[in-house]
């Protein structure tokens, strides 16, 4: 392959990858309220559907058979005719020309949190804590002579050799085979280095009490999805944590926390009391960046109970946080006074940040009002 195809090539592909960027970027909201995209995710990578992507390019064609403003008709005459039904999803008989396809593309958590952070305006966090962990990386910075044979550098290695076969007369034009030997081997050569570590961890809360319906969980299941993908962009060591509570409250796993059926009435703090706990016991704030995150449709049991849960916030889980987040998702049968409480508690404190989610669309509104101040 020459020089010239294969920087045609890569010209094409990168142009192809900043043309689904901007089908991404474009989409983004579609994406975020939807359920369908979490399914698809794997450890590194997540499928996302697009549009068909078509590459603009010219067609020639013969003088005679017109073109645009060309041939018969008036002004204003439509296009497909009277009664044609062309290009009318569903209408039309059976043809057999393909249809217009989408087109499914891998891309991985770190680009799309990227394009989030880029279309959301996101800005870079800024870890506390890195000075008390660090970890040892490996950086490759140039060649050597000797090495394993994975990390032999296949370029270098053929310039060696072609230049030793030139200089000694050896090669020929005619027939160019370039056989290395020992001494040309050239392989990659690496330093070791200790880097600050960031490690953070989310701990989830979520309402599961009867006024907590299946779509109102499944607006916190994809809020959380968008959520941990910007998170772990930003810190190396990412750990998540998962509360749920009623009347009472429990740690549970992921599956358990966005499938538990809904029942039964709601104390609040029950849940702040698991988080303090948790973070008291395995997470110190010195070294840890902390990250609570509450959804609940914003009833609460009692008067009392909320003033429990101003006192724990503001004696305990406020100061160990980088940022507590709390999340009203609308639902039909709760009050919603529980935002409007800490509203009142807690107006000049900037480690509070509040969202109502109304519904799916308010999904990408809400993740901005949590992360747009990079704490």
């Amino acid at each position: 392959m020459s020089q010239l195809k294969a920087n045609r090539i890569r010209q094409d592909h990168s142009r192809f990858k900043q043309v689904i960027r901007g089908k991404i970027k474009e989409n983004l909201k579609r994406y975020m309220s939807n359920g369908e995209l979490i399914g698809r995710k794997g450890k590194d990578l997540v499928t996302i559907p697009i549009p068909r992507v078509d590459i603009p390019r010219f067609r020639f064609g013969s003088k005679d058979t017109g073109g645009v403003g060309q041939g018969e008709g008036e002004v204003g005459d439509s296009l497909g005719g009277d009664g044609d039904e062309q290009g009318q999803p569903g209408a039309g008989k059976a043809g057999s020309e393909p249809g217009d396809h989408g087109l499914d593309v891998e891309v991985s958590l770190q680009e799309l949190a990227e394009i989030m952070g880029e279309e959301l305006h996101l800005p870079r966090i800024e870890p506390k804590g890195t000075e008390k962990l660090e970890t040892v990386k490996e950086r490759y910075t140039g060649l050597r002579r000797i090495g394993p044979e994975s990390l032999r550098h296949f370029k270098h290695t053929y310039k060696q050799a072609l230049k030793r076969m030139v200089s000694s007369g050896i090669y020929d034009p005619q027939n160019p085979l370039v056989v290395p030997i020992r001494d040309d081997k050239r392989y990659r050569g690496w330093v070791e280095k200790n880097v600050p570590y960031s490690n953070a961890v989310i701990i989830y809360m979520m309402d599961v009490s009867g006024s907590m319906g299946n779509e109102q969980k499944e607006i916190v299941r994809m809020e959380s999805f968008w959520i941990d993908t910007w998170l772990r962009s930003q810190y190396k060591g990412l750990e998540s944590r998962y509360i749920i509570h009623d009347a009472s409250a429990r740690e549970v796993d992921r599956d358990t926390f966005f499938h538990t059926r809904e029942s039964g009435g709601t104390m609040i703090s029950s849940a702040y009391k698991v988080c303090m706990k948790i973070i008291e016991e395995e997470y110190p704030p010195e070294m840890w960046n902390i990250y609570p995150f509450h959804f609940s449709d914003g009833d609460n049991w009692s008067v009392d109970d909320t003033g429990v849960c101003m006192k724990i916030l503001k004696e305990a889980l406020i100061p160990a946080s980088n940022m507590f987040a709390y999340g009203q998702v609308e639902s039909p049968y709760g009050s919603g006074q529980f935002i409007k409480d800490l509203r009142q508690h807690f107006s000049a404190e900037e480690r509070l940040v509040l969202s109502e989610i109304k519904n799916r669309d308010g999904i990408l509104q809400s993740i901005k009002d949590f992360l747009g101040k990079g704490m």
